[in-house]
């Protein structure tokens, strides 16, 4: 991507250098905006790669999306904060404007109290500290010089501050404060790039990893598409799913190539999307081209799937997600594809294996991730996601080892590590002094500065406090080493870091739980995502879909992708009307048209029906627990409102199996369980058999029957299930110490017996 962004950059320059020579040649005439010397620049490269759009409409980064967790705070020791920006390949910063939201100390020297504002290591602007805005929220606008942006860029904000004019100053002092809001943003305003037509590129510019937004990219499809093509459209979903990650990701159906954005189309001889004309098809291929419905000019792409027939149309979606490493040019026709040997079960590349010890550095994508500078530095953070339905029936606890270095103190002071996991504290390790003995050792990288000291604990995670999806906090407090006033005190010396070969050890637990259990599927894809490429997943459609019931269904697709991170290479993909052929399989329905009448079919017993203006809905009396109890009574009634609701239950064919709906009064409510899955702060309501969404308000019950899906030992599953009825656990507790009983005192007998015969 190097020479992407040295075109970006000579661009940019040698725009700038064309409207100086136009301002000197023509004095009177006012200098050009950057946007409109880089639309001046001279086609110096291939004519697919020179034209730039007008500068774009402005767009606000928040303080969240530039990697904050919450204010920054700026302290004596620890006076810097940074922000991460990254710029899309197809794209050139033509304006930025950082508008800096921050409280100071009203107990400074202001005539030697600033801040400064970086970017990417250059000084952009300083900011006095005045004595009539001290200690009040204070808004500042600072312009950011477009030319020193790149693909990836840190805007740095470093605190000056002095309380005394004594030589003696304490950098630990309380009053050395100050706090960057989380109402801080960033105004970025760029230009577009028409990029080459080279499938090299892939996947951008449909997906750009530096991009934090939501991925939304519109999939063309021919009218009435068939089922075979919405299948290789899925398989596609699933991977754009897969590379958006945390993004998330979005796939608006259309039948004509949108202007003003990329997209994807997929093709037939019969069947060609409005407005793409191809040449003779000779196989599956994968093309990419200039977006017919937009200008030359504003660079936008289109890529296309084509095939003879269906199969090579599929070939085509399964070389784009499988091979795409390979392809270069603008066209490339596949020979073969080979999905190569199947899966095995809970072996998603986003899932930490659980049948092995597992050390970090499997878990994070640098090193650089499990170190920490300063004296308060922010949290080292870990996150691990796990099949949800391990059960710990032989322990209670996962051992997690953790082995860390750190800047030892001089002496005994209240320098610690707090380890914790998905926020709660788990233990808290006071940070020994160095060894005397060990100044003279020898070590092999040397990578922390000042006296090294290590450290290891073996600490017992609770089993209660493991999810699906979970994150280890490490966070390094290191105290003041002063012992007084005039004593000088290092800066920026501390160092930590936690040991790539620390490790988690899930090897003990089994797979077994109890279903249905919309909460594994709403974090986790689970039980669809149990293998990977969902082999084992058929997702039911009705038998002639509207755009709005594909695009939900591509958007679930892209949901697997995510949380597996794989493409769905082995689903499939049935109308409604032809579901009894996957019988043996975990079902997703998209359930409304004859998608929906397929699930009144199969009975009341469910926990919910959505129809068009008529609800019916299973009742149960909670328990004290939260648990129901007693027989499931219904209710009906006629609305004339939306209703959208998540219905899990066990799949009317095969025990064992699961059905999850995604049911709604019509195709337009649909997209509102979409955005529930894609809101971290909703996705959390999603719990039971069946949660309802009303608009902004989600509802989750636990109406229907309980099954078990995995596997026990057969005296794990005896104690498991013996476990829930008191009763019984006594009468085996009885049983059991009788048989104990009597083996001694039939052992003691022989015994006796054995001696009376000598």
């Amino acid at each position: 991507m190097r020479p992407l962004r040295h075109v970006r950059l000579g661009l940019l320059l040698l725009g700038c250098c064309m409207t100086l020579g136009a301002y000197a040649l023509a004095p009177d005439s006012p200098v050009q905006p950057a946007s409109a010397a880089s639309t001046a620049a001279p086609q110096a490269l291939d004519a697919t790669a020179t034209h730039t759009a007008p500068a774009g409409v402005p767009r606000d980064l928040t303080l969240k999306q530039m990697g904050g967790y919450g204010a920054i705070k700026l302290r004596g020791q620890d006076p810097n904060g940074t922000l991460n920006v990254a710029v899309r390949n197809d794209e050139v910063v033509t304006a930025a404007k950082l508008h800096l939201v921050y409280t100071y100390s009203p107990s400074l020297i202001y005539s030697l109290s600033h801040l400064k504002v970086f970017l990417n290591g250059e000084v952009v602007a300083t900011l006095p500290m005045d004595k009539e805005t001290a200690g009040q929220t204070v808004s500042r606008d600072v312009d950011l010089d477009p030319r020193l942006f790149t693909d990836f860029n840190r805007i740095g904000v470093q605190m000056i501050a002095h309380y005394t004019l004594d030589h003696c100053e304490d950098p630990y002092h309380s009053s050395l404060w100050t706090d960057i809001s989380p109402d801080t943003s960033l105004t970025l305003t760029t230009s577009q790039i028409g990029l080459p037509n080279s499938l090299a590129l892939l996947p951008a510019p449909f997906f750009d990893r530096r991009d934090n937004r939501t991925l939304v990219v519109p999939f063309v499809l021919p009218a009435h598409a068939d089922v075979p093509t919405l299948r290789a459209a899925g398989v596609v979903s699933s991977w754009f799913g897969a590379l958006a990650g945390w993004r998330g990701a979005r796939f608006p159906v259309a039948q004509t190539p949108p202007a003003d954005t990329h997209a994807i189309a997929f093709a037939l001889p019969n069947a060609m999307p409005e407005g793409v004309k191809l040449d003779e098809i000779k196989g599956p291929t994968v093309i990419v081209m200039a977006n017919p419905a937009s200008p030359p000019e504003s660079g936008r792409k289109l890529l296309v799937l084509a095939g003879r027939d269906t199969k090579e149309l599929q070939e085509a979606a399964n070389a784009l997600v499988l091979g795409q490493v390979g392809m270069s040019g603008d066209q490339a026709i596949v020979k073969s594809v080979d999905l190569g040997p199947e899966r095995r079960p809970y072996d998603a590349p986003n899932w930490a294996p659980v049948d092995r010890q597992v050390t970090f550095k499997e878990l994070v994508t640098d090193p650089s991730q499990l170190e920490a500078t300063g004296f308060n530095p922010p949290p080292i953070r870990v996150d691990m996601r796990l099949p949800p339905d391990l059960f710990a029936w032989a322990r209670h606890s996962v051992p997690l080892n953790v082995r860390y270095r750190y800047t030892a103190p001089s002496s005994y002071n209240d320098s610690v590590l707090n380890i914790g996991v998905n926020d709660q504290l788990l233990r808290s390790v006071r940070l020994r002094p160095a060894d005397p003995s060990g100044v003279e050792r020898q070590f092999n990288v040397p990578l922390l500065s000042g006296s090294e000291a290590r450290g290891s604990e073996e600490i017992r995670v609770p089993s209660l406090r493991i999810g699906a999806s979970n994150q280890f906090q490490f966070q390094f407090h290191m105290d003041s080493q002063k012992t007084g006033l005039c004593v000088s005190a290092a800066t920026d010396s501390a160092r930590a870091a936690v040991d790539p070969d620390s490790s988690v050890d899930f090897s003990q637990f089994v797979h077994y739980t109890a279903m249905p259990n919309l909460t594994f599927f709403a974090t986790s894809g689970f039980p669809f995502t149990r293998m990977a490429d969902l082999a084992d997943t058929a997702v039911v459609i009705p038998d002639t879909p509207d755009p709005r019931e594909v695009e939900t269904m591509l958007a679930m697709l892209g949901q697997m992708g995510r949380w597996s991170g794989l493409p769905a290479l082995r689903v499939s993909l049935v109308p409604a009307s032809a579901v009894d052929s996957m019988s043996n399989r975990d079902l997703l329905v998209i359930g409304t048209g004859t998608a929906g009448e397929l699930m009144a079919k199969w009975g009341k017993g469910l926990p919910m029906l959505i129809e068009r203006s008529e609800n019916d809905l299973a009742l149960r009396e909670p328990s004290d627990r939260g648990q129901v109890s007693g027989a499931a009574g219904r209710a009906a009634m006629s609305v004339n409102g939306p209703t959208a609701a998540f219905v899990a239950f066990q799949s009317p064919y095969t025990k064992g199996k699961s059905v999850v709906a995604l049911a709604a009064s019509g195709s337009d409510r649909l997209g509102d369980l979409l955005d529930v899955l894609s809101d971290d702060a909703k996705v959390g309501e999603v719990r039971g058999d069946l949660t309802v969404v009303r608009q902004k308000i989600v509802v989750g019950l636990t109406v229907g029957d309980t099954y078990y899906v995995g596997h026990l030992p057969w005296y794990a599953w005896l104690w498991v299930h013996i476990s829930r009825y008191p009763a019984l656990m006594a009468l085996a507790g009885i049983l059991a110490g009788l048989f104990v009983a009597l083996t001694v005192f039939w052992a003691l007998s022989r015994l006796a017996a054995h001696r009376l015969e000598r």
